[in-house]
């Protein structure tokens, strides 16, 4: 409470517009007639206009703070005065409800995880017609349905007797940054299984089953739908299930319109017919399969020159590459199981080594043995114009080129040098391109180019 100022006998003069009642001390207390005024020394609420307080003048003149008779606190309630000075009105002021505040009780607007950019239901509906996709390649072998914590697959113990699992994961790279400006989402997903495929069966393996992990910020379920088709349907012409997935909704993580990509596989083969390149002897013939293209690899250098350097557009037609830009970057990644199983199973291989990032440079050392080397005879195919405007764009060197790009070749066969001209025969049947582009030497794990 304010201190009271000191007692005076004066009578308290009425300022205009207020009645001040005053009580003889001599008489009964009357009731006190209650007028809302500052009191005449200094106070912290001096500089607060219409702060409401009320106050009350006693029997001595002192002036003291009062609270309205519902017990609310200064600022709640203000004594209006009559014009005449006769009676007063007590007026409630609007306050919150401090009460309700503090115990959480006020209505507010329920916060859901869509309006943190995840749409559950938009992913639910999605995730419905992917189980559609993914049925379509199962056989009798995928035990499990879409949806389940984890994918069961019984294993054939009577085509693998003595089996050997094989798994690998690979993602698509920025070839997807080209797919977002042209708008080619089907062609990504067979990037992908393919790619996976390929790394398995120059094992010797079957593909059993796949995975895939597919990650946006925002869900464009089309988009989306789109991209599993073209999983499914490469999942289906390689024998391969896809035996499950993850579909991730991660807001602020992607640009508008982007996402990410990447799978994971798994096959067997039987243990004795392992491929893994030991075998491998000095003099064995380095067999070519031509590439569709870049496949999925050096597409960060292949963009920096076509669209910074060169300055093309996605859709324009360049004559140097007989072809539109975007087309030409855009060619599916091939599977070589089909001519691989053919070969394997004439016992005619003895290393196979799939030439993705790094080229060839990296990829064949990889499967060669210790104390062995590779001869590459660079004038034995024909590179493709892809390739050989890419290096005049840039004035890329030799070397450079060879270990970023595959150079036209997607596959190489290393045979042995009596098995050479069944092989040959093989490939001729299957219409399968081919070349011969070099040999086994010795060495130390390293490729040597003969121009």
């Amino acid at each position: 409470m304010l201190p009271p100022p000191e007692s005076t006998t004066e009578e308290p003069v009425a300022r205009p517009g207020e009645h001040i009642a005053v009580s003889d001390p001599t008489e009964e207390p009357a009731p006190v007639d209650v007028g809302a005024f500052k009191p005449p020394y200094a106070t912290d609420f001096d500089e607060i206009e219409d702060f409401g307080a009320i106050w009350s003048v006693g029997p001595s003149g002192s002036v003291g703070p009062i609270r309205p008779r519902d017990g609310q606190g200064p600022g709640d309630a203000t004594l209006r005065l009559a014009k005449d000075g006769q009676g007063a009105t007590l007026e409630r002021a609007s306050t919150p409800d401090k009460t309700a505040a503090a115990s959480g009780s006020v209505k507010r607007t329920p916060v859901t995880y869509a309006d943190a950019g995840v749409d559950i239901t938009s992913g639910d509906r999605s995730k419905q017609r992917i189980k559609m996709l993914a049925r379509k390649t199962f056989n009798k072998n995928v035990l499990s349905e879409i949806g389940g914590f984890g994918g069961l697959f019984g294993l054939d113990l009577e085509k693998f007797p003595d089996p050997v699992l094989v798994s690998s994961a690979d993602g698509v790279g920025t070839k997807l940054k080209v797919a977002f400006e042209l708008g080619i989402h089907h062609t990504v997903g067979q990037d992908l299984v393919n790619h996976c495929v390929n790394d398995i069966a120059v094992q010797g393996a079957t593909p059993l089953f796949f995975f895939d992990y597919l990650a946006s910020g925002l869900l464009d379920s089309s988009v989306i739908e789109t991209v599993v088709q073209g999983i499914s349907d490469a999942c289906r012409a390689n024998g391969c299930a896809l035996l499950g997935g993850e579909t991730a909704q991660m807001p602020g993580f992607y640009r508008e319109g982007e996402y990410d990509l990447a799978g994971f596989i798994v096959g067997a083969v039987s243990r004795p017919k392992v491929i893994t390149g030991e075998t491998i002897e000095v003099g064995d013939v380095l067999i070519g399969l031509p590439s569709n293209g870049l496949h999925t690899n050096g597409y960060s250098l292949a963009r920096k020159l076509l669209f910074e350097v060169a300055k093309y557009g996605p859709d324009q037609y360049v004559n140097e590459l007989k072809d539109k830009t975007g087309a030409a970057l855009m060619r599916t990644h091939r599977s070589y199981l089909g001519i691989i199983k053919k070969l394997c199973s004439g016992d005619l291989v003895s290393g196979m080594a799939h030439i993705t990032g790094g080229g060839i440079t990296e990829n064949l050392p990889r499967i060669l043995p210790k104390g062995m080397g590779a001869s590459v005879d660079l004038a034995s195919w024909q590179v493709p114009p892809l390739f050989e405007h890419l290096r005049e764009l840039g004035d890329v060197e030799q070397d450079e080129m060879l270990r970023t790009f595959n150079m036209g070749i997607g596959l190489i066969c290393v045979v042995p040098a009596e098995k050479v001209k069944k092989a040959k025969a093989v490939l001729n049947r299957a219409n399968e391109r081919h070349c011969i582009i070099g040999r086994v030497t010795r060495g130390e794990r390293r490729v040597s180019y003969n121009a």
